[in-house]
């Protein structure tokens, strides 16, 4: 898959450093899959969930993170959208978020 984009993480991880080595597991991974449907993500991320929008939420870290994205299956795309603690996701619209340059 496509990932964009890597600047969210790194941005995230210079205040966050706890989560560096599973999110580098997590971009890995992402990025060696070729998901044709949420249920391919299932099978990589078994605790993904598909909030709706084209919008799936990965829990990082044993949940104490979440991270949102927008999959474009068709171009083999994966916009991240947010990366935050368990605390500031709950504050957000996961379905609604948008992808910000």
């Amino acid at each position: 898959m496509v990932i964009i984009s890597k600047t969210i993480i790194r941005s995230f991880v210079r205040n966050h450093s706890d989560i560096e080595n599973a999110i580098e597991k997590w971009y890995s991974d992402t990025k060696a899959a070729d998901w044709k449907n949420f249920s391919e993500v299932k099978t990589t991320f078994n605790t993904a969930d598909s909030v709706g929008n084209d919008r799936y939420v990965f829990d990082i870290k044993g949940n104490q993170y979440r991270l949102v994205a927008l999959i474009i299956f068709k171009v083999r795309t994966v916009f991240i959208l947010f990366i935050g603690t368990h605390k500031q996701y709950d504050k957000i619209k996961a379905n609604e978020i948008t992808f910000k340059k």
